[in-house]
């Protein structure tokens, strides 16, 4: 347990250069394996997630390892891997797990894997599903849910697939099984999500064709290794951006940030709530960076609808924060997706900001937050749990910044899933020590 104190009244300052992401880091490893010769990775994400990524990997027999401030792939293409000597520990991460199951449906052995209990609760149907119409072999527990079973597989076949519901991981899936399959396989996205894989794979060498929401990728020639930098994850950035609009007297520039534009939904989210921030452009060969400078300000309340959650989707729980912020009501619908994360984020959202006296309405698909709430303690101080949930415990910490009375924060180690220094991060913006 940490306790935790208000921010001072001088507010938040300085540069913070968060974590790089987790979506591309998992991405590099997967391409760099899969791929011919040496990959360097800059930047690369040490948390548990993508950790976890790694360690399949290296005992899928690829060469992995880390040289001064780099992570360096040995690949030797998709027919490489040798056959695992135990199951496949997944942990907790559900891009592991999504993103392999397609990439490792065409292997000469069965692959067995398994998660921890967060992740044995969360679906894979949606994913194993369309695989199956790829001739892809996928054994699961209850037809839906982990432990489970990669089939050896010597065939696949391109399928053509709309997206019921926008997933970059789903799509990813699909992507990864079809640059294996004989034919084309063409995805059909009506909401555009994530699209990191589809660059990574052009980055590699791969051929891969994107035309109104269609996306067309066959049989890929050979890829080749590549040096990969990652650039700061602005799903770590939105905690720090929420905290600076929110904390008064604060100015925050937090350095390097991926803005991939299927990702800055919470960028422009936040500009429909008021917020004006500033974005100063890097010039890069890969994934397009800025420079994002924060400084407090007031917000008002909006409308979170179906087509803005596939570019936001991860930022929602601190977006609900912002909201109970800002001046009247906001609405988060369409985002029945937050049912099926680490915990079911709708409640744990409000389970611990109600703790905080913030005024929330449950719905299915999301929650209508009343906005212009003052946070404090109902009493002389606040438990704040994670529920294990990385996202929800960096939630609850930005909000005790600005709660009246002292919050206690448990499930704190939850938070190296995606950003292993957070606290330490936080407390470096702080005039005052936590």
């Amino acid at each position: 347990m940490i306790k935790l104190i208000k921010a001072p009244k001088s507010g938040l300052h300085g540069e913070i250069t968060v974590p790089g992401d987790k979506s591309i880091s998992h991405r590099a490893l997967m391409f760099a394996a899969i791929a011919t010769g040496d990959t360097l990775i800059d930047n690369f994400l040490m948390s548990d997630d993508v950790m976890r990524t790694m360690t399949v990997f290296r005992e899928l027999g690829v060469d992995v390892s880390q040289v001064g401030s780099q992570i360096k792939v040995i690949g030797k293409g998709l027919d490489s891997f040798t056959k695992p000597e135990h199951a496949l520990n997944m942990g907790n991460s559900g891009t592991s797990t999504r993103l392999l199951m397609g990439l490792l449906s065409k292997q000469p052995f069965d692959i067995p894997f398994f998660g921890d209990e967060s992740l044995s609760n969360r679906p894979l149907r949606r994913v194993a599903g369309p695989l199956s119409l790829m001739n892809a072999k996928v054994d699961l527990t209850g037809d839906n849910f982990l432990p489970g079973t990669i089939r050896a597989n010597n065939r696949l076949q391109g399928i053509t697939y709309e997206m019921p519901v926008a997933s970059a991981q789903v799509k990813s899936a699909i992507l990864l099984a079809g640059i294996q399959a004989e034919g084309e396989t063409i995805i059909i996205e009506k909401v555009t999500s994530r699209d990191h894989t589809e660059r990574m794979l052009r980055q590699f060498g791969g051929v891969i064709t994107t035309n109104n929401g269609v996306i067309t990728v066959q049989q890929q020639p050979q890829l080749r290794g590549q040096h990969v930098l990652v650039p700061s994850d602005i799903s770590s950035a939105a905690f720090f951006m929420v905290a600076g609009l929110i904390t008064p007297n604060s100015e925050l520039t937090l350095k390097k940030v991926g803005v991939n534009p299927t990702r800055v939904g919470v960028i422009k989210l936040l500009e429909r709530m008021g917020a004006k921030i500033k974005q100063e452009p890097i010039l890069s060969d890969g994934e397009a960076l800025a420079d994002i400078v924060i400084k407090s300000q007031s917000l008002h309340g909006i409308n979170i609808m179906a087509d803005d959650i596939p570019s936001a989707v991860d930022e929602l729980p601190i977006l609900a924060l912002a909201a109970t912020q800002a001046i009247g009501d906001t609405v988060i619908s369409g985002a029945a997706e937050l049912r099926v994360k680490e915990t079911d984020r709708i409640a744990t959202v409000i389970s611990e900001l109600t703790k905080l006296g913030a005024d929330i309405e449950e719905k299915q698909d999301g929650m209508i937050i009343h906005g212009g709430t003052p946070l404090r303690t109902m009493q002389d101080s606040a438990l704040l749990d994670s529920h294990g949930d990385h996202r929800i415990g960096m939630m609850n910490a930005v909000a005790a910044l600005i709660t009246e009375g002292n919050v206690i924060l448990t499930g704190e180690d939850a938070m190296s899933v995606s950003y292993p220094g957070f606290l330490a991060d936080l407390t470096a913006v702080m005039r005052e020590k936590l």
